[in-house]
């Protein structure tokens, strides 16, 4: 495990030592003294610290929501185009949704 992915307080195993992360990057050992925790370094959490799971990136929008958002966004853009553009406007909806069907 990297420092990044424990929370301040955090109890961990490093080099043989025991520590408490205090900052991003830095701990106090169990025996005093801080350090300096380099971010490439892979950690042994203690206490049964468990990481959350890594953020894939990816999150679940229903249909319904993106449509709406989008109808409002193509609303807006036709009545600013004020007549420029309006029809490559709706020929852009057209693809839009039908690559959403697939």
């Amino acid at each position: 495990m990297k420092i990044n992915l424990l929370p301040i307080g955090a109890r961990f195993e490093y080099e043989g030592q025991i520590y408490t992360k205090t900052g991003p990057i830095t701990a106090t050992a169990e025996k005093g003294g801080q350090r300096m925790i380099p971010r490439h370094a892979t950690l042994r959490p203690v206490d049964g610290f468990t990481p959350p799971p890594p953020d894939t990136g990816s999150r679940k929008i229903d249909e319904k929501t993106v449509l709406e958002a989008f109808e409002a966004y193509h609303a807006t853009a036709l009545r600013l185009a004020e007549g420029l553009g309006k029809a490559e406007l709706e020929q852009a909806r057209t693809k839009f949704l039908a690559a959403l069907a697939g």
